[in-house]
């Protein structure tokens, strides 16, 4: 796969070229394109007929990183984003869609730089502004915890904590991240929130909202604040494996409607 250097980090690339419209898929905090399959989080894979990019955030998957925790703030990973798309998809509108830490990156990405979006499909957005800072507290103590007692420390208690009812059959997975790194993701994402409401709602772009019930990360609170902030948004909420099953065929057809 092809890598892309950007300050501090090198980004491990792929593209899907069908043609088409060209659409660009981020993934969550610990996670990476190949987790995000194990997770059925990779939406894209229903996509036929576009340019599809797919990439490792900084120092998750395949992609380096250092362990400085201000690389991993979402602004940062914005940079990183629009810096991508300037390479591969020089001056059009893009399609973008990732969960969590992605939806996050996206936002801060559409608001510095509305035009370069033709649409948005939002999954899974995270905790934000009200809700932002106990989970911050949990990111902070996450690094502490990895740094004095091990990854397997973290994993054991990370891994019996209740998943949401629409995850239920898909497997259980580890971050896919380098030990190494971990305490200073953790600790970038403890220092980063959405942008300011007042920002989201400039954001005039075709916008789907995909979240899930019964997940204290991912509230479905956040999603709603979203709806009623984004000037064009819908909002899809799963609450079964058959729900979360539907979501690549919503990008299809978001893809090509935006498109």
């Amino acid at each position: 796969m092809p890598t892309f250097r950007v300050p501090g980090a090198d980004l491990d690339v792929e593209l899907s070229d069908e043609g088409g419209h060209p659409v660009v898929q981020l993934h969550g905090l610990t996670s990476s394109r190949h987790r995000d399959r194990l997770m059925d989080l990779d939406l894209g894979r229903g996509l036929s007929g576009t340019r599809l990019l797919r990439y490792d955030a900084r120092g998750h998957g395949f992609s380096t990183g250092r362990t400085v925790p201000e690389d991993y703030r979402w602004p940062v990973l914005a940079d990183d984003l629009l810096q991508l798309l300037d390479h591969w998809f020089p001056g059009e509108q893009v399609h973008g869609v990732g969960p969590s830490m992605g939806t996050g990156t996206l936002l801060h990405a559409a608001v510095r730089d509305p035009g370069r979006f033709a649409g948005l499909t939002l999954l899974v957005p995270s905790t934000a502004w009200h809700t932002r800072a106990a989970k911050a507290g949990i990111y902070r103590e996450n690094a502490r915890l990895i740094e004095e007692h091990g990854l397997a420390a973290f994993l054991s208690a990370d891994l019996t904590a209740p998943r949401p009812p629409a995850t239920a059959g898909t497997p259980e997975t580890g971050p896919d991240v380098a030990e190494r790194l971990l305490p200073a993701l953790f600790r970038g994402a403890a220092m980063s929130d959405l942008p300011d409401p007042e920002a989201i709602a400039t954001i005039d772009v075709p916008t789907t909202i995909l979240a899930w019930i019964d997940d204290p990360a991912h509230p479905v609170s956040t999603a709603e604040t979203l709806l009623g902030l984004l000037p064009d948004a819908t909002l899809e909420v799963a609450r079964t494996p058959a729900d979360l099953a539907r979501w690549p065929k919503i990008l299809c057809e978001d893809v090509a409607r935006h498109g």
